[in-house]
């Protein structure tokens, strides 16, 4: 769609939201479609440790969707087909956000790189939720500089990051 009114609402807002009738139905909420939606200064105005995760998440999840739709057709998929299954719905199921239970920054940066990071990928979808909650928890306890750093907007280093991976692997392991 292309006129002189949406485009400078667009202009105006810098971006917008697609909202997804496909994921509306699916029960994902909010229901954004992250590869049609736009933003021109989103990754400008990140914390640091989003745009560190969130580079790969988007990537992940878009291959996800493609995926997705071609394994509907109970074709013999290979194993790293299987995998970015896998991964694509737990990315999903962490994206859905509770009414009135919004994360502080640190929780969804330790919860998005536990996720992009594979360590998500054994957790049964169902406990998904549980085990996020989990990690938001000991993230607050265990890592309170960590969770300052990002909340502040400081880049993290790599001993940080190993950190909050460290403390999801074992609560995972639990």
């Amino acid at each position: 769609m292309s006129a002189y009114i949406p485009t400078n609402l667009i202009s105006i807002t810098d971006g917008q939201i697609y909202l997804s009738p496909d994921l509306f139905q699916k029960a994902v909420f909010p229901a954004i479609d992250v590869g049609k939606s736009i933003s021109r200064v989103g990754g400008k105005i990140q914390l640091n440790a989003y745009r560190a995760v969130a580079g790969d998440l988007r990537l992940s999840y878009s291959q996800f969707q493609e995926v997705e739709v071609f394994a509907r057709f109970g074709t013999q998929l290979d194993e790293q087909t299987t995998k970015t299954l896998i991964r694509g719905r737990r990315v999903r199921e962490i994206l859905k956000q509770p009414q009135s239970q919004p994360l502080q920054a640190a929780e969804q940066i330790a919860v998005l790189l536990a996720v992009t990071s594979g360590l998500f990928d054994s957790v049964p979808l169902e406990e998904i939720d549980r085990v996020s909650t989990i990690l938001c928890g000991v993230m607050r306890r265990e890592l309170p500089s960590v969770c300052k750093s990002i909340e502040t907007g400081d880049k993290l280093t790599d001993e940080e990051y190993q950190a909050i991976l460290k403390i999801a692997s074992q609560i995972i392991k639990e």
